[in-house]
């Protein structure tokens, strides 16, 4: 049993005319992905940015439709490679498998600072001992894979949290809350836009025994919370992106205590000097960090102290 791909590259202004032709051609799926090297960053909600040059994959159900049976898909892919002017294309062929399972595979524990384990629900814990916070990342963001989590995740190992009062804003799965709790933080507030991310946070918050200390918020109802509680954090992390993190300077100053800290991701190298001019009247920031290893040196994390 398999599945039948076809394969082309072309500029983003033929994609939505390869698309046609492909569901025309009773495609039941079409992924699109990165020809080179160009970076999307996470957009706003309603925004479908797309790269320069794109790869589309046709996927055809040749497991199930007999209406593919002698189909030439190598003429296919030819004649709609012709009509968008594709610079290349190429067939493939994949074999069925128990998708519901594979993705998991690709999974791993991943150990960090302090003797902190991120741990895959479904997976063994490598050390019982450490602190292993058990992570199912659902479709939002935040493994513990991605080199700015790992940067939050081992700051907060380095820091004393017993008792002290969190925001995590851009919470994704969850993680770096979930984190918090079981490094010895009292509550934990998680704020994000997504609805996928309020409930995967709701779900790891559960996997870890730490719901009754964690609240999660879409900003509009996190707005209202801290106006009714006149909340003051003893510590933000925002796992984000340079520009919302800009913007947002002035309100994580109101929110968090004087001599509170705060730790920023999401930052590639060129983007960290507008975030640190950005802060500059509300916090001390230390010099941006970054791993060595070519994979994730160009991430970096800014952290600092209140004012």
């Amino acid at each position: 049993m398999s599945w039948q791909h076809i394969h082309l590259q072309c500029p983003k202004d033929k994609v939505e005319f390869a698309e046609a032709l492909f569901y025309e051609s009773d495609a039941v799926s079409i992924l699109l992905e990165d020809a080179g090297d160009e970076p999307l960053f996470e957009p706003l909600p309603g925004e479908e940015p797309l790269w320069g040059e794109v790869i589309l994959t046709a996927i055809y159900d040749t497991n199930s439709d007999d209406r593919f049976d002698g189909t030439d898909f190598e003429a296919l892919a030819n004649d709609i490679a012709a009509q968008v002017g594709a610079s290349r294309f190429w067939t493939t062929r994949l074999d069925d498998k128990d998708w519901s399972r594979e993705w998991m595979a690709h999974y791993k524990p991943v150990k960090c600072e302090g003797n902190l384990w991120i741990v895959p629900e479904w997976l063994d814990t490598p050390d019982p001992t450490a602190t292993n916070l058990i992570l199912d990342p659902g479709l939002a963001f935040g493994t513990g894979y991605h080199a700015t989590t790992r940067l939050c995740l081992d700051w907060l190992s380095a820091q004393n949290l017993k008792d002290k009062v969190v925001i995590d804003y851009g919470c994704g799965s969850g993680v770096l809350g979930v984190a918090a709790l079981l490094l010895g933080a009292k509550e934990v507030l998680a704020v994000d836009i997504d609805p996928q991310a309020i409930l995967a946070t709701r779900q790891n918050a559960a996997l870890n025994n730490v719901s009754d200390r964690l609240k999660v918020f879409l900003p509009e109802e996190f707005s209202e919370y801290q106006r009714a509680h006149e909340l003051k954090a003893d510590t933000i992390t925002a796992n984000i992106l340079a520009k919302p993190l800009i913007e947002f300077a002035p309100l994580f100053s109101t929110l968090l205590k004087d001599g509170g800290s705060i730790v920023l991701a999401g930052l590639i190298e060129n983007q960290t000097q507008s975030v640190i001019d950005a802060y500059a009247p509300y916090f001390e920031l230390d010099s941006a960090y970054h791993y060595d290893n070519k994979d994730d040196h160009h991430w970096h994390r800014l952290s600092g102290i209140k004012k």
